[in-house]
């Protein structure tokens, strides 16, 4: 999850957002152990490159490459190598050149971070006891979880504590046996929306989950169906990552359900969606002058977004961050791909060919984002695509909780339930259990969307 340095103390409860005072060491309103709360991060210098690939003429669909032709694998498909196009088909301007840093003052000591960068992964606390719903069940598992619900009133109607799975849970969220805060409603979040699911889950690492999603279904002009998914992943170490999360997500999934619609090109409508999630950001950051004063060191919300529209027969991917689109075909014979291009640290290394991807992503400034939405933001670049698919195949739109666990297009593809086309709420838990089952060190969020979209109606199996 994207992250910037976390303050030395903190004034509210991570848990419950309740006011803290100084030297408690638990949370008088949910009993949250402030002990655990991750120390700040040391941060190190980190050199922004600006280098940019040359677009070449038209946009192809991607081609796997075997070898870099030393035996090593091939790096993943390049999104930037696709420009973008608008709505007529011309090649979208290019973002305007950021100012040049002023030099630093002779003797003076270098600063925390390069403009643009956000540093990832702080230290994490201990496995966290409370955990979501399990999403890893099977089929049968599912079918057999389905029992008729027992009358309200009754015994077996009450809520039992996910902790010591004997206690009364009260109403105002605690077990009445051993006192635990009960999980919170964000912590595991499932959605269906006809033929396209989403799952989001807290993780096994995280105090909350701060990835937010919004998927949807509607239709273009002539009557062809169109489906809308777009996954956000608040920055851990701004203010309220959850809420920027939150109203990224919404904003810019509004905005494409109202776009589309209206015959306006799925490209444009992708570029205006995240201009839309980034004003909602911005908004967030409003608050009155005695805030600030009462908590000086708090900094902008932020987060990263991803979203892909899926047509009859156009899939539009639209991003600013790390979080991810990949493509699998049915036919797993034919090569996979990923569509988007990591706004980070490491990106920016194999583009500038000063490392390898391997090299890379094992250095500890890999997640580094240079690109966030937010009113700290350097400077907003939203980066759109188009492709065309001459197959059937499914759409994975997801945070780096997921592809941690399976970065390259073929370990996405071989995570990837089979039938997740026609299943896409299955093949999304099947993916966040992935994710749990290497780990859960961040939030996870994935969102299916078969390809080409289907008729309006349809939906899983």
């Amino acid at each position: 999850m994207s992250q910037m340095p976390q303050q030395a103390a903190v004034s509210k409860c991570p848990s419950c957002e309740e006011p803290l005072e100084s030297g408690d060491r638990f949370c008088g309103a949910c009993g949250y152990d402030l002990s655990v709360v991750p120390a700040r991060p040391e941060d190190s210098p980190t050199l922004v490159v600006n280098g940019a690939v040359p677009a070449p003429d038209g946009v192809d669909w991607p081609a796997a490459r075997d070898s870099d032709g030393q035996g090593r694998p091939a790096p993943v498909h390049a999104a930037a190598e696709l420009p973008g196009t608008d709505s007529g088909g011309a090649p979208l301007p290019p973002p305007p050149a950021p100012p040049a840093a002023p030099p630093a003052a002779p003797g003076a000591a270098p600063a925390s971070a390069a403009p643009g960068v956000r540093f990832d992964r702080p230290d994490e606390p201990d496995e966290y006891p409370l955990q979501a719903p399990d999403p890893r069940l099977t089929a049968e598992q599912e079918a057999a979880a389905q029992v008729p619900a027992p009358p309200a009133g009754s015994p077996a109607a009450e809520k039992v504590c996910v902790a010591c799975r004997a206690g009364r849970v009260d109403d105002d969220g605690y077990c009445e046996n051993c006192g635990h805060a009960q999980p919170r409603e964000r912590d595991h979040m499932e959605q269906e929306s006809g033929p396209i699911a989403a799952v989001s889950d807290r993780g096994l690492r995280h105090h909350r989950n701060e990835d937010a999603f919004s998927v949807g279904c509607t239709a273009l002009p002539d009557g062809a169906p169109a489906s809308v998914a777009i996954v956000c992943d608040g920055v851990s170490s701004a203010t309220r990552p959850d809420d920027a999360s939150l109203a990224a997500s919404r904003a810019a999934g509004q905005s494409l359900l109202g776009a589309l619609p209206r015959g306006t090109h799925p490209q444009q409508a992708m570029h205006d969606a995240i201009l839309a999630a980034s004003h909602a950001v911005n908004a967030l950051a409003d608050e009155p002058a005695t805030a600030r004063e009462q908590a000086p060191h708090q900094n902008a919300p932020a987060c990263t977004l991803v979203g892909a529209v899926v047509t009859a027969g156009l899939l539009v991917v639209g991003w600013v961050g790390d979080s991810r689109v990949y493509w699998v075909p049915a036919d797993r014979a034919t090569p996979p791909a990923r569509l988007t291009e990591d706004d980070s640290w490491a990106a920016q290394m194999v583009a500038a060919g000063l490392m390898n991807e391997a090299e890379a992503y094992a250095d500890e400034r890999a997640h580094a984002i240079t690109g966030w939405l937010g009113a700290d933001a350097y400077e907003l670049e939203p980066h759109t695509a188009s492709f065309k698919p001459d197959r059937p195949g499914v759409v994975v739109v997801c945070t780096d909780g997921l592809w941690n666990y399976a970065e390259s297009a073929e370990e996405m593809a071989d995570a990837v339930p089979q039938d997740a086309a026609a299943r896409p709420l299955h093949g999304a838990r099947v993916l966040v259990g992935h994710a749990l089952d290497g780990g859960g060190h961040d939030n996870v969020t994935v969102a299916l969307l078969p390809f080409p979209a289907p008729p309006q109606g349809a939906g899983s199996a």
